[in-house]
């Protein structure tokens, strides 16, 4: 049977509490004295306190039953490590860990809150172990009497003090609360008070944005709760509403789904979980009460559950795209339990966020969540969602119970999605998806920092990640330290050397260029990145017209004079431990068993391929990380402009999951893909069969039927005697620009208020006022 709520909370509060009390010399909880009849406030701050309990440890799971039993199991056995290790010293609560760098001390508040699980939650071995609770407050002493402390002035890495710390401290608390007196209570609300005064909640600037200002509002509401102080609850609780506006510059959520943290790095997978997480949480601890969130702005993080996060996780993974530094952790050293940090890692992070914020949504929206993260939960087998070992039986719990809801698990749908303000796009199509990551002068390059990702230079140079059912491991699987720095996929590069961190931490390159953006009508677009290279004199346009199978992929104007040669990477695929896929080329097309294919319009002679074995660790990219080696087999294919190139270009089509037979018949079919342009100037295709006519013309210009009058994006389809034009404006100086359509055109169906209609007949004469998000405007018309 399922272990009742009030079990646990009667046999930790009552049964242990007098015992623990007269063990240790502490004063016994009241109502284990005598019963006393709260006041209503104190009444409330205890009901929010175990409703955190609920939330942070879970409720209503069968506690013999898997997955819960061995990973209580699990606890236990970390727990009883910990506390036989656990040696006091001036300097730090368990050997290795020290106080400085800092991070050792929210290392240690880790195993302190791992201790206090093993003893608030049944199953362990050690539930309401009075000896363990002695360690445990006894490491709790030491860190309040030794380092966090209120005379303590801050030193190395602020996010331990501040949020590391913090926020595992009060968890601690709001467990043992019963447990630790009056003057232990006080001790740590003073530590919190002293090391995220107010001052950082009432200033919405620094390092008090996005994620990262929701976990102090975390930290400070439970302080708050726990000290019983209710205007640091309704601080916290102020301090969240910043949040949650759209912005057009900086850290936080855009209107078109993109997430900036650090000003300039897309993090929509890491710090944007982060943000989601710490959401659902206080939305669901403060709930009810005196202090809920009633800021009619929350809506736009419910409604970001689908226009922000769901767009960019395919089958449980969040794309590496927007995952940041994180995409080096892989193994922590310092990660007892070994948890792989992959994109499936940070996807079923979202996932479960998800999950606990639908607690507080409407009915249909509840419902249309559920139905995704069904089908998310049945479709990730490279690391099942429902024994996870990331999460603990909390999550697990909720996450059993979506599992169980009565809705249908949702497919993965179709359609494009364009992140502008982060500078990626999403193309999913029936059995595959498609991700690009760029960058300009608005996003970084890359981002690295503590040690992390220091050879992720090239990430942002039109990196393309694609996935089929069958492939969901493809970056999951030892990808980021043993792939080439180099060559990845999608990429073009100069091959010139780089130091470690290039071009500076912290997202601080930014290449100066403001062409990258493009046009949808929400399945088909045109994409386009002008290349500056970092660290080298590379230039570059490339562009990506994804279609219905395919996506078409040109560049153009490849000048350098570095001194080594220019490539562009068409793929580079990880085959896993020991990959043997058979690799076949055609006169126009390649194939990689088990994977999809390519098309080379102008045929494979220039194609070059290699098949080799790479061997890495995670700390040759992330100094915390584990240092075990492991070979990975790769297929790489690229094209090789030469030493100092200029103007060089290429053409080819990825296709995923076509089989051989289709590359066959698609590379045979010349009338399929019309290359109307491919030049520094303006790239260009048709393809006839779809009605599809695309564009991006980097300065004003001609091509084909279509003239514009400044540079732009342009996707135009005709079905029918219907033809829909959307146009951007990815530079985003906001001028208005004229586009001309040297076609008969009968009369205009509909357009958005940004485009005003100057002539129909022949031509259609359209004014587009873009403004400055990059945004697409559409126009319809009949033919």
């Amino acid at each position: 049977m399922p272990l009742p709520v009030w079990s646990r909370r009667t046999f930790l509060a009552a049964a242990t509490a007098t015992a623990t009390a007269a063990t240790l010399g502490l004063p016994a909880p009241a109502h284990a004295a005598e019963p006393v009849a709260p006041s209503p406030s104190a009444e409330e701050f205890e009901a929010l306190r175990l409703r955190w309990l609920d939330i942070q440890l879970g409720a209503g799971f069968d506690a013999g039953a898997e997955p819960y039993a061995s990973r209580l199991a699990e606890t236990g056995d970390l727990a009883r490590a910990f506390r036989a290790s656990m040696a006091p010293t001036d300097t730090s609560l368990w050997p290795g860990y020290t106080f400085d760098p800092p991070a050792g001390i929210t290392q240690s508040y880790g195993r302190l809150w791992t201790m206090t699980q093993a003893y608030a939650q049944p199953g362990t071995g050690l539930t309401g172990d009075p000896s363990l609770l002695a360690d445990i407050l006894r490491g709790l002493d030491h860190l309040s009497a030794k380092i966090y402390k209120p005379t303590t002035v801050r030193y190395g890495n602020w996010w331990e003090w501040q949020i590391g710390s913090p926020r595992l401290l009060m968890d601690i608390v709001a467990a043992l609360h019963p447990h630790l007196g009056t003057e232990r209570i006080a001790a740590t609300c003073a530590a919190v008070d002293h090391f995220i005064p107010d001052a950082m909640l009432r200033n919405y600037s620094g390092t008090s944005t996005g994620a990262n200002r929701v976990d102090l509002c975390r930290s400070v509401a439970l302080r708050g709760i726990l000290g019983a102080n209710p205007a640091k609850v309704a601080l916290a609780r102020d301090a969240l509403s910043p949040v949650f506006p759209y912005v057009t510059k900086g850290d936080g959520l855009y209107a078109d789904g993109s997430f900036v943290q650090h000003t300039w790095v897309a993090y929509s997978g890491t710090y944007g979980q982060v943000m989601l997480d710490g959401l659902g949480r206080l939305f669901t601890l403060l709930a009810g009460s005196t202090w809920a969130v009633t800021d009619p702005n929350r809506q736009i993080i419910l409604d970001s559950v689908e226009n922000a996060y769901a767009p960019l996780i395919y089958d449980g993974l969040m794309m590496d795209s927007v995952n940041g530094r994180a995409i080096s952790r892989g193994y922590l050293k310092n990660d007892e339990r070994q948890i792989m940090r992959s994109d499936h890692f940070h996807g079923q992070g979202i996932i479960a966020a998800v999950a606990l914020l639908a607690g507080g949504a409407s009915a249909a929206e509840r419902d249309r969540w559920h139905a995704r993260l069904k089908g998310w939960i049945e479709r990730d087998t490279v690391s099942p969602i429902l024994s996870a070992r990331q999460f603990g039986v909390a999550d697990l719990a909720r996450l059993h119970a979506v599992a169980a809801a009565p809705v249908p698990a949702a497919p993965e749908p179709t359609g494009h999605r364009l992140f502008a303000s982060m500078d990626r796009a999403v193309h999913r199509r029936p059995g595959w998806a498609a991700n690009l990551s760029m960058s300009s002068e608005r996003i970084s390059s890359y981002e690295c920092g503590n040690g992390e990702n220091p050879r992720g230079w090239h990430t942002g140079a039109g990196m393309l990640y694609w996935w089929t059912p069958d492939q969901g491991g493809q970056y999951t699987d030892w990808f980021w330290p043993t792939v080439d720095p180099y060559r990845l996929p999608g990429t073009t590069v100069s091959t010139k050397r780089l130091a470690d961190r290039a071009g500076g931490e912290w997202g601080a390159h930014r290449p100066a260029v403001r062409w990258v953006g493009g046009a949808t009508d929400g399945e088909f677009a045109a994409v386009g990145q002008h290349i500056k290279g970092l660290g080298s004199t590379l230039e570059a346009r490339k562009s990506w017209f994804c279609a219905a199978d395919t996506v078409i992929c040109l560049g153009a104007g490849i000048t350098a004079s570095d001194g080594v040669p220019v490539e562009t990477v068409v793929d580079n695929r990880c085959l896993g431990g020991n990959g043997t896929n058979a690799f076949t080329t055609g006169e126009r097309w390649a194939h990689l068993e088990g994977h999809g294919g390519w098309i080379l319009p102008g045929g494979t002679a220039d194609l070059r391929t290699l098949r080799e074995d790479r061997t890495g660790a995670w700390s040759d990219i992330n100094t915390t990380s584990s240092t075990e080696r492991r070979t990975r087999t790769y297929r790489t294919l690229w094209l090789d402009h030469g030493t100092d190139p200029v103007g060089a270009s290429y053409a080819y089509l990825l296709m995923p999951g076509a089989s051989r037979r289709t590359l066959a018949a698609r590379a045979a079919d010349e009338d399929w893909l019309r290359i109307l342009d491919n030049n520094a100037d303006r790239q260009a295709v048709a393809v006839p069969s779809l009605g599809l006519t695309a564009a991006n013309l980097w300065r004003a210009g001609t091509v084909g039927a279509l003239t514009v009058t400044a540079p732009a994006s342009v996707l135009v389809r005709r079905r029918r005697s219907v033809l829909d034009l959307r146009v951007s404006e990815p530079p985003r100086t906001g001028q208005p620009l004229e586009l001309v359509w040297d076609r008969p055109v009968r009369r205009v169906i509909s357009h958005d208020p940004s485009v005003e209609v100057l002539a129909t007949g022949r031509p259609l004469r359209l004014r587009i006022t873009p403004g400055t998000a990059g945004a697409t405007h559409r126009c319809q018309v009949a033919m």
